[in-house]
């Protein structure tokens, strides 16, 4: 059986972050990326709706090691798939990648310090041997966006599509359209849809929060001019950064205010008497639930024009022209679109098992966010829910060369996170409201409420813990197999402030 150092799930911009940041910080360890479809770029490749974009700006969405060039700080999908394919090329990444590479599930065997992982490629079963697993797959599965039942569905006489499945030969000039959600994607698909469909309608069944932002960052832009693109770069991340997390805590810490602001910015946007509370003003507080960025305010205007429309309602029934609402409000359709949301899947859905016993994902406990209690060698990437989500991620990945280089040193070849407590209080592992966490929450690994434990979304915090701070302390179980060795390792027992413990 073929056996690597380190196996890379997914090939997506965790999973190329990863590989550039190992091959980096250990060039001559042994690694590889096993990939389900058949390209790089996970999400920026698998969605082609139209005007698919980024609701980050790229210079703290892109990597710290690679700097956006384009003067566009929100940027479409083709660009951003671009931007990573080009950090492939660049890095020689793409040898290790294995495409049509589906991960099933993966063992360990503390006997021999190793996963055997179970793969199917092409119909057939394979199994690869690692010593590490790092999950970059994603939150979501991507072959099933989420649709709830709608009444009358199979009597609508047009197309039915998910955005997740957009069919490339899709013509809708001409066409009315509604679109049912309201959430990045919706505001997305709306004003981009609208420049050549008759009329688009945005049916949501609550409002959610929409902010204007500008899709090129004049500061960023003269930074690079002034400074190059490294330095440039560098300062517009840090300013985004300072200010992404400036806007969050406002709106954490005085949320009536940040709704008065959010709602005077919106009404800026639209019609004199345009219905601003009916549409655009949630029940909930700013960034309980992710904001929605649209563009030079392209959704507004819009809706400005006439050529699109918010409704706040709910679906009674589809008919075959349409949707009847429950105010009895009829919706012509000749195309919907249900903007509905995600299906959460960690980990592409592969199953674990420690020494043959099958691994509950709902009881373990995230550790440092990047590895799961009573699971050795086994690390995974989850980004940020109120932020960029690479920012996370790149973190992440340091702390892992880290602890690859700690274990070097010192001889072991296995490490698993134990609670000093196995009864200390624990909560969900996303504090967030969006319903498509809220669906699967209890089927999700857990976090404690304190200490290497908790899962936070700070990347300040994040920072001092995961870049600057200890890789040891008393949760991590370092050990050593009796077969396995490295060359002039000094004793494990020397090291102060860790236990080893005897391989199970």
């Amino acid at each position: 059986m073929e056996s690597v150092d380190v196996l890379i799930i997914g090939a997506g911009i965790s999973g190329i972050g990863a590989a550039y940041y190992l091959q980096r910080e250990h060039p001559g360890r042994d690694y590889a990326i096993l990939e389900a479809r058949e390209a790089t770029g996970g999400t920026w490749d698998l969605f082609r709706y139209p005007g698919i974009r980024s609701d980050s700006d790229l210079h703290t969405f892109g990597y710290e090691f690679k700097p956006w060039r384009d003067e566009h700080a929100i940027a479409t999908a083709d660009k951003i798939l671009s931007y990573l394919r080009e950090t492939v090329e660049e890095n020689g990444i793409g040898q290790r990648i294995r495409f049509r590479h589906k991960v099933l599930g993966a063992d360990w065997d503390s006997a021999r310090a190793c996963w055997t992982v179970d793969v199917e490629h092409d119909g057939e079963l394979i199994q690869i041997g690692a010593r590490w697993l790092f999950c970059a797959g994603g939150y979501y599965r991507y072959d099933q966006g989420f649709t709830p039942e709608f009444t009358g569905r199979d009597r609508f006489g047009g197309q039915i599509i998910h955005p997740q499945h957009w069919p490339a030969e899709l013509d809708y000039t001409g066409k009315k359209v509604v679109v049912i959600g309201s959430g990045a994607t919706a505001v997305t698909l709306v004003p981009s849809m609208a420049a050549t469909a008759a009329h688009v309608t945005m049916l949501q069944r609550s409002p959610t929060y929409v902010m204007p932002v500008p899709s090129r960052d004049s500061f960023a832009n003269t930074a690079r001019r002034w400074l190059g693109d490294d330095r440039g770069y560098a300062l517009a991340r840090r300013k985004n950064i300072v200010k992404g997390r400036a806007v969050y805590t406002f709106c954490q810490r005085y949320p009536t205010l940040a709704r008065r602001l959010i709602r005077r910015i919106n009404a800026s946007k639209l019609p004199a008497g345009y219905p601003v509370d009916e549409h655009f003003n949630p029940a909930y507080n700013p960034w309980d639930q992710r904001l929605c960025a649209v563009p030079d305010g392209d959704l507004f205007a819009a809706i400005s024009s006439g050529s699109a429309a918010v409704v706040t309602d709910r679906i009674d029934t589809f008919t075959e022209t349409g949707i009847r609402l429950e105010s009895g409000r009829e919706l012509d359709a000749d195309i919907i679109v249900t903007a509905t949301g995600l299906n959460i899947q960690l980990f592409g859905g592969m199953t674990l098992t420690v020494d043959g016993a099958p691994v509950d994902l709902a009881q373990t406990v995230a550790y440092k966010g990047i590895m799961l209690s009573g699971v050795p060698n086994f690390a995974f990437s989850f980004g940020y829910t109120n932020s960029s989500w690479t920012l996370k991620v790149g973190l992440l990945c340091e702390h892992f060369c880290r602890l690859l280089a700690h274990m070097d040193d010192h001889g072991y070849d296995q490490v698993r996170p134990e609670p000093a407590d196995p009864g200390m209080p624990t909560r969900p592992l996303l504090d967030f409201g969006a319903g498509y966490v809220q669906r699967v929450i209890d089927q999700l690994p857990r976090q404690g409420v304190d200490g290497p434990w908790l899962m936070t979304m700070n990347y300040t915090i994040d920072a001092e813990v995961l870049r600057n701070g200890p890789v040891t302390d008393a949760c991590l179980r370092f050990s050593r197999t009796p077969t396995w060795s490295a060359p002039d390792a000094p004793d494990p027992a020397a090291e102060a402030g860790v236990q080893p413990t005897a391989a199970r």
